[in-house]
């Protein structure tokens, strides 16, 4: 009997997830955005957020696929946050926002916190949560006006993009890098190949 091949489904709409997750051969067959309410409680620390929210986004779209493909799947989630102490900063969707995170940010150390959950199969729920410390050097108005004006900043997470420009405000990052990004890859990795899931 030849054993059905094992669906990726990826719960997320992020670009730089799927990219991430290529990039080591673990292309997601399936994307699908949770579309759940992300804001947050009044009592949620960023790290309870952050985990509620992956697993939240994983079960929601794991209930919306057939039969036929959950039984087959692995679904994974995930969300990203930066926090400062325990303030969570929102993810920017206008200019206004990103020149307030950037203006919170500089100059100043910050947590960005992604929490990672996989479902199997058979339902069984796992997952990770990683932190990583980040220092912006102090950033000046003309610096700050310029990135809003890129526009790089909006839809993510305390509104900088790691990956692009913003790479010149981190003077040091301390753990891991692909999670600033938006996926600890050496924690998915290890996810998915324990449950079966092999890189092409």
């Amino acid at each position: 009997m030849v054993r059905e091949r094992i669906i990726l489904v990826l719960a997320s709409a992020s670009p730089r997830r799927f990219q991430l997750l290529e990039q080591v051969g673990l292309r997601p067959d399936e994307v699908i955005a949770a579309d759940i309410d992300e804001t947050p409680r009044a009592k949620d620390l960023p790290r309870h957020y952050v985990e509620r929210l992956a697993r939240e986004k994983t079960k929601a779209v794991r209930a919306r696929l057939p039969q036929s493909l959950a039984e087959r799947a692995l679904v994974l989630g995930a969300d990203t946050v930066v926090a400062v102490g325990r303030r969570i900063l929102p993810k920017a969707e206008d200019d206004a926002t990103v020149t307030k995170c950037l203006n919170l940010l500089s100059g100043r150390r910050h947590d960005v916190l992604t929490a990672v959950t996989l479902i199997d199969a058979t339902g069984t729920l796992r997952s990770r949560t990683v932190s990583t410390k980040v220092a912006f050097r102090r950033l000046n108005d003309a610096e700050i006006a310029h990135y809003v004006e890129k526009r790089e900043g909006l839809g993510k997470a305390g509104g900088y993009a790691v990956q692009g420009r913003a790479a010149v405000f981190a003077r040091a990052i301390i753990g891991s890098y692909t999670n600033v990004v938006g996926l600890p890859l050496t924690e998915t990795h290890a996810l998915l190949t324990a449950c079966g899931l092999a890189p092409a």
